[in-house]
């Protein structure tokens, strides 16, 4: 199921979303010093040495921005994932490493590469305006092949739109700054540096709401340049794509000075505009026009059945005397409910309590106008006179290309050796040979849709390269056929949740890619191309959202996809429930969050919660719906996008009934009788915040914890809070949280002092409730964590990331820890021996060896060493080990020396340990005592078994 949104600026609301008070944005000083102070928390965490994997998935992948191609190489090149990082290749895609692990960032807008020299351009920030684009923190620059990265400058930009690399002369590069995209702000525009990034001049400045989202030079002259300003403004409630700042910009000095063309479209229509330069006088241009389009007749009806717009003029008398016949088709083709047929509605109408023209308003949602504005969208332009007149190419609309959400797409390519060879994209990717008076769409199965970069080889013109919402794909004939080349983990999780079966599985709904779910014990390696079963399954498409797993029976999930499209669905039967969540005839209608929050009852797994701008309740599986609140938001704001919404609801596990809720603009309420009354709890909060979580609490009734998150008032502080008497007063637990965004809060479920925090830039852990926080770093990049669940059987932490997919971690010694003793041993899980134990199953392969994690703590760093012993206390092998403080991990290899195998076949004359082919000796079963030795003396140590099966 491939869902599609629409997002339709009508010219009616474009004044009234600037006219909102707007919250300060954090300055780049406070984001450079929370970046400051991530370092060295992580330096100084007591858990940086806890080890998290990553269990994937993969072959969905995540939004790709843009490419970068070595073009005499064509197999090695660069991909950048909106929230994923910076990937390599050199085999063509068969497998990526991940190059911007050691920066501060992995949000990433444009990628540029000097091939001779190796050095590495990054623009930080999505170039997309989508709601989880994120920003960035500047430029960075790596001259090792991303083995270290330099921030070299324009740290307020948020989000990059492109970088040009002079090739004479590397270091003299421009860069096309789109700015802030949730405020305004003046560091945006054109900037430029001969000095490789030491110092930066702004070359073209427009206003502090229009960027710089595309440019491109004259392959065969970097002086002659075009840029394409966009005038833009999101906010919560309302996308405004276009407007008068918007604009076509030329240079003829490599950036350092700036004309705008005038022959190119102007006004508040236009929107993002991309730019492709064949030669000196040849240029293209792809415009998301938000002029409304003329003689639309989309409403038009050609069979005489009455349409939704029929209503919202006509009088009483008329409905009245409509044939209910007529009427009956339209209710029972438009779904409505059962009990409004022709007959009672008109009674209705009948006694004022109804009106005609509250049959339109019950086919709308807050989203109606995402698609009711009949704009122009996608149009090609073309210039052959070096800007000074633009004709459009084809005739008509090309429709279903950007369909009404242009902001997200607008790039365009023109072959290097056809200049009427051109490519644009959207939704689909479409290619014209005829210079764009007609074209032909070049995706496939295997190609997701929704497509943000492309390469063409200026060798080769049938080999295109191409990035979209599903990762990367490659072609060698111009688009007949494709290879995807999903290797990397970079999976944008909105939402993760876990079951109880063995193995446990785990489910996540992706940005466009729908809702998945596998075994956490899922290998994520090649091998299902043999088996022809990839061990994740997809169970929804669309964007996929959040999940409920029926703890009675696995099979039953709850699931859907965005604004409230929720569904029950039996994986065994693959009966799918389609939930029919209607307000009342003559009510406004209600108003659902792109992620709506759902939520199982504990106490009955029948019970089912759903957040819409009220909060609804099923006693029966989603069968039947009743509002059980009034609005419990703000009322919502006038605009194009769905707000004053529920984002979060929580129950207590202690009462039936003890139910919190959260919106989006930063009401929080409670019920303590099932929704009989509610009460405002959120008056001390900083206003207008949306509730990322209300917690109620697994180990005190009273107890419940709320974080809020600013960034869609670029607001970058965290937030957390807890209250020990159901919100009545609450107490800030933000704690030395470096400054980011809080997504997540999830209370430890076996010690009701920890306390696990995610946010738009890592994850945190507290073991003193909130006091402090220590940083999560092995195995985790700075990454954007949305969600945190905690398998409670296994003791596992999972972490659904909105960029590298899913992370799981161990927290049993977490959960032991004790900072206050010198060192400790943890428990060590058995293993079973095996003849394979350094053996490989033929010569031509490669030796198995066995792993077992040993983990510790010490409360300094210093030289210890971790001894194996006999049952008599015999040393059989000794590790050095140089801990630091906090929790560590040795794996050991299950290795003994020769003295060890001697010494165990002298106490066990039957035992004959034989070298492995390796040349290593292996435990044999028996039980074992690890030693973690502090180098004796009153030095610490500590013990603990170890059995060999």
């Amino acid at each position: 199921m491939k869902i599609r949104t629409f997002l339709c600026v009508g010219m009616a609301v474009f004044a009234f979303a600037k006219a909102y008070p707007q919250q300060p944005a954090t300055s780049a000083s406070q984001v450079q010093q929370g970046i400051a102070q991530k370092r060295t928390a992580q330096q100084n965490s007591l858990v940086k040495n806890l080890p998290f994997e990553n269990i994937g998935p993969t072959v969905m992948s995540g939004r790709v921005v843009d490419l970068a191609v070595n073009p005499d190489k064509p197999s090695e090149f660069y991909v950048g994932y909106a929230s994923g990082g910076l990937w390599y290749t050199n085999n063509n895609g068969t497998t990526f490493e991940p190059v911007l692990d050691s920066s501060d960032t992995q949000n990433v807008g444009d990628v540029a590469v000097d091939w001779k020299s190796g050095t590495i351009w990054v623009g930080t920030g999505e170039n997309n305006s989508s709601r989880s684009s994120y920003a960035g923190i500047g430029i960075l620059k790596s001259t090792d092949k991303g083995a270290t990265w330099k921030n070299v400058g324009l740290t307020d930009s948020h989000h990059i739109g492109r970088i040009l690399i002079n090739p004479s002369n590397p270091d003299e590069v421009v860069v096309g700054v789109t700015g802030h995209l949730y405020s305004s702000n003046d560091e945006r525009g054109v900037y430029k540096t001969t000095d490789g990034g030491k110092t930066w001049n702004k070359t073209l400045f427009v206003n502090s709401e229009s960027g710089i989202i595309d440019i491109d030079h004259d392959p065969a002259n970097f002086n002659l340049m075009y840029a394409s300003a966009w005038d833009k403004d999101r906010k919560a409630w309302h996308f405004e794509g276009s407007g008068s700042g918007s604009g076509v910009y030329k240079s003829t000095d490599g950036g350092t000075t700036w004309q705008k063309l005038n022959g190119f479209p102007s006004g508040n229509g236009v929107g993002r505009i991309g730019i492709a330069v064949y030669d000196a006088n040849t240029v293209y241009a792809v415009h998301d026009s938000q002029f409304r389009r003329e003689g639309d007749d989309k409403g038009n009806k050609s069979n005489g059945a009455l349409t939704k717009d029929d209503f919202k003029t006509m009088g009483k008398d008329a409905f009245l005397a409509l044939d209910n016949k007529k009427l009956n088709g339209f209710l029972k083709r438009n779904n409505f409910q059962e009990k409004y047929r022709a007959e009672n509605v008109k009674a209705m109408v009948r006694n004022g309590s109804v009106q005609p023209e509250d049959l339109a308003k019950y086919l709308e949602t807050a989203n109606t106008q995402l698609f009711d504005t009949p704009v122009v969208g996608a149009e090609v332009y073309r210039s052959d006179d070096a800007g000074k007149t633009w004709k459009k190419t084809h005739d008509g609309y090309l429709d279903d290309i950007y369909y009404s959400y242009g902001y997200y797409f607008g790039e365009i390519h023109v072959n290097p050796q056809d200049d009427k060879d051109i490519y644009i994209y959207g939704v689909p990717i479409v290619a014209s040979k005829d210079g764009g008076k007609t074209f032909k769409s070049i995706g496939a199965e295997n190609v997701h849709a929704d497509h943000h970069a492309l390469w063409i080889n200026p060798k080769n013109e049938k080999h295109l390269i191409n990035g979209n919402d599903g990762g990367v794909n490659i072609t060698y004939d111009d688009g007949e056929n494709w290879i995807k080349a999903n290797d990397p983990s970079v999976g944008q999780f909105y939402y993760i949740q876990v079951d109880n079966e063995e193995p446990y599985n785990v489910y996540g709904g992706l940005q466009d890619n729908g809702v998945w779910v596998g075994a956490n014990t899922a290998q994520e390696n090649k091998s299902w191309h043999q088996s022809g079963q990839y061990p994740w399954e997809s169970i929804m498409g669309g964007d996929g959202m959040q999940v409920q797993v029926d703890s009675r029976d696995a099979n039953v999930v709850y699931t859907g996809f965005q604004f409230g499209n929720y569904f029950r669905i039996n994986r065994e039967t693959e009966d799918f429930k389609r939930f029919n969540i209607k307000h009342e005839l003559g009510e406004k209608p209600y108003r659902f969050n792109w992620q709506t929050p759902i939520l199982l009852s504990s106490h009955n797994q029948d019970i089912l919660y759903l957040g819409g701008n009220k909060l609804m309740r099923s006693m029966n599986q989603g069968n039947d719906w009743m509002a059980i609140s009034d609005d419990l938001t703000n009322g919502g704001k006038e605009g194009n996008v769905a707000y004053g919404t529920l984002a979060t609801v929580s129950e207590s596990p202690f009462q039936f009934g003890l139910i919190y809720t959260g919106s989006d603009d930063g009401k929080v309420y409670v019920t303590k009788n099932s929704g009989g009354s509610w009460t405002d709890i959120s008056a001390s909060f900083p206003k207008d915040l949306w509730v990322s979580r209300v917690v109620a609490s697994e180990h005190k009734k009273e107890r419940v914890y709320v974080t809020l998150n600013g960034y869609r008032w670029d607001d970058f502080k965290t937030y957390v809070y807890v209250s020990d008497n159901y919100g009545q007063t609450w107490k800030n637990i933000s704690g030395n949280i470096p400054m980011s965004p809080v997504n997540v809060i999830v209370e430890d479920s076996k010690k009701e002092n920890i306390i696990y925090v995610g946010t738009d830039n890592g994850a945190y852990v507290s073991v003193d409730g909130g006091t402090s926080y220590h940083a999560f770093a092995k195995g985790l990049p700075a990454v954007a964590v949305h969600d945190m669940k905690i398998q409670k059987r296994e003791n596992h932490l999972l972490l659904g990331t909105h960029g590298r997919s899913i992370y799981r971690a161990d927290i049993t010694t977490i959960q032991q820890m004790d900072a206050s003793q010198s060192v400790q041993l943890f428990e060590v899980a058995s293993l079973r021996n095996s003849p394979r134990w350094g053996n490989s199953f033929s010569m031509w392969g490669n030796a198995f060896e066995p792993s077992v994690a040993i983990s510790y703590f010490s409360s300094y760093a210093g030289k210890f060493s971790m001894v194996v012993k006999d049952a008599n206390g015999k040393e059989l092998q000794r590790m050095p080990l140089v801990p630091q403080a906090g929790i560590n991990v040795l794996d050991y290899d299950m290795s003994i020396t020769e003295k060890g195998k001697k010494t165990l076949e002298k106490a066990n004359t039957e035992l004959n340990i034989r070298k492995a082919s390796n040349g290593k000796y292996y435990l044999p079963k028996g039980m074992y005592t690890i030693v973690l030795d502090g180098g004796g003396g009153n030095a610490a140590a500590a013990t603990t078994t170890l059995e060999v099966k």
